[in-house]
């Protein structure tokens, strides 16, 4: 997502824009020639399970970002389907059921996280896995804190990441911090996460453009994918 977006949204001030600019934030980086899909955390807890608006959905799963989410589920979906035909690796971190042992400091801070039902862990049917796609159980917010993630990326010769999922201001920008952290070339389709509010949802895609990720919308992640399988197959 560029500057000049984010400027139209009214969200990010002048101010902001003009300090970010000042530190040589916003380079553009690479893409990378061997892309994987990470689909984060999209279980029905985020998401309920069926398009509601907000006030509804927390209804249902405390966790739900409520209608924004099945807007970026069609986005996902989208995206899940150019890695299919591709076939390029996907991967789906997401959290594991919790129990009264591993409540931790994500427990304390979302206690609601506690108390989901089994349903809320299932994940969306609309971007469900398939046989060949890897689970990455995890515990904390990052995709790849204490897990294999990377043993797996780099098994399967992945140089780069597309990153969806939610949310936008937590799981999302974990793994992309940690994503960038590692030297993977990060991708952010701007409306293939999702947030349950608009407002961190936008800040936080602002900041992870200027420090660690290439974020665009899902439109210009698919033509840069399209254009890679064009030359992989010249």
């Amino acid at each position: 997502m560029t500057t000049e977006e984010h400027t139209t949204t009214g969200v990010i001030d002048a101010q902001t824009l003009a300090r970010y600019k000042a530190a040589g934030f916003g380079g553009s980086g690479s893409r990378g020639r061997r892309p994987a899909l990470l689909i984060i955390d999209v279980q029905y807890r985020t998401t309920g399970t069926r398009r509601m608006p907000f006030d509804e959905a927390v209804k249902e799963f405390t966790t739900s970002c409520g209608d924004v989410a099945w807007d970026a589920v069609g986005n996902i979906a989208r995206l899940l389907a150019e890695f299919r035909a591709a076939q390029w690796p996907v991967l789906y971190p997401y959290v594991a059921p919790k129990r009264s042992y591993d409540a931790g400091q994500l427990g304390v801070k979302v206690p609601g996280i506690m108390t989901i039902p089994e349903k809320g862990y299932e994940f969306v049917e609309d971007v469900a896995p398939a046989p060949q796609d890897v689970l990455i159980p995890k515990r904390q917010p990052s995709a790849f804190f204490g897990t294999s993630l990377v043993s797996y990326l780099v098994d399967l010769g992945v140089d780069s990441v597309v990153v969806t999922g939610c949310t936008t201001s937590g799981c999302v920008r974990a793994s992309v911090v940690d994503a960038f952290s590692y030297n993977f070339a990060v991708s952010v389709p701007s409306d293939a996460v999702y947030d349950r509010s608009p407002v961190v949802h936008e800040v936080n895609l602002f900041d992870m453009s200027q420090k660690y990720a290439e974020v665009a919308t899902t439109d210009d992640v698919l033509a840069s994918l399209r254009r890679l399988r064009s030359d992989d197959a010249a």
